[in-house]
């Protein structure tokens, strides 16, 4: 039992890795033995990660600049990684945008801009390690959700659409990839205190207050809180759950 949560040798790509959930994720990862793959569009961003985590941990990582709204980038990022560690293990599908304005205002490549991000790139980065995790006879994918894969916004059509979409990715590759031993869940994060939602407070007047009113814990998450349930899907702890869609969120989303 005491390896039922290790990671040793696993190698995880981690979209999005650079910061806030996907940093944390990353971190959590390594601490227990992963090999790390931050993917990621911000290459001094990445580099900085890289050596944050491989100085604390020990472990081998690496930073592949990719934008997961370009097919061609993802495949060479597949590439990468089994050129570099013959093996692909974990893929978190971490990667996001948001634009926030009322249905009406948006613009068609605004709303292409979020859902290509969102979840056409958890898509086609799935599709990606696919071969790779069949090969090695399992694997495990994570999609990282929202409370908006729950609820409405009046300023989150595309973002919301995106997140429920991920939600319903995750049951159709739950399924499809269950007799390649591949398990597909998803975390829905709470309210939890990073850069995006640093931006929301400063546009959406009274919603720290309201948050915190909400929440059954009376807080906002912070990134690190996600790290051990990602830390779990992503082991032999998790072998026998997939389809599933997790809410990580202090009680939000009971809440009446």
């Amino acid at each position: 039992m005491n390896d039922l949560f290790s990671l040793q040798d696993k190698v995880a790509i981690v979209t999005g890795g650079n910061g806030g959930i996907g940093k944390a994720i990353a971190r959590g990862f390594a601490s227990v033995g992963a090999n790390i793959v931050i993917a990621a569009r911000n290459e001094a961003k990445t580099a900085e990660a890289v050596l944050d985590i491989s100085k604390e941990f020990g472990t081998r990582v690496i930073g592949v600049r990719v934008d997961v709204r370009e097919e061609n980038q993802i495949r060479a990022l597949a590439d990468k990684v089994l050129e570099t560690f013959g093996r692909i293990d974990i893929l978190v599908n971490n990667a996001g945008t948001n634009i926030r304005r009322l249905p009406q205002d948006y613009t068609a490549a605004e709303w292409d801009e979020v859902i290509a991000t969102n979840l056409r790139g958890a898509f086609l980065c799935s599709q990606a390690v696919h071969p790779a995790m069949k090969a090695v006879k399992g694997g495990k994918v994570i999609n990282i959700g929202s409370m908006t894969s729950i609820f409405g916004g009046s300023k989150l059509a595309p973002y919301g659409t995106s997140k429920g979409g991920i939600v319903q990715l995750t049951r159709s590759l739950a399924v499809a990839w269950a007799p390649d031993n591949i398990q597909v869940n998803a975390i829905l994060p709470g309210w939890i205190n990073t850069e995006l939602t640093r931006q929301a407070r400063k546009e959406i007047s009274g919603l720290e207050e309201r948050v915190i009113n909400r929440t059954p814990v009376g807080r906002w998450g912070e990134p690190e809180e996600l790290a051990g349930v990602a830390i779990f899907l992503a082991s032999r702890a998790a072998d026998f759950m997939t389809g599933v869609a997790l809410p990580v969120d202090g009680g939000f989303s009971i809440m009446i």
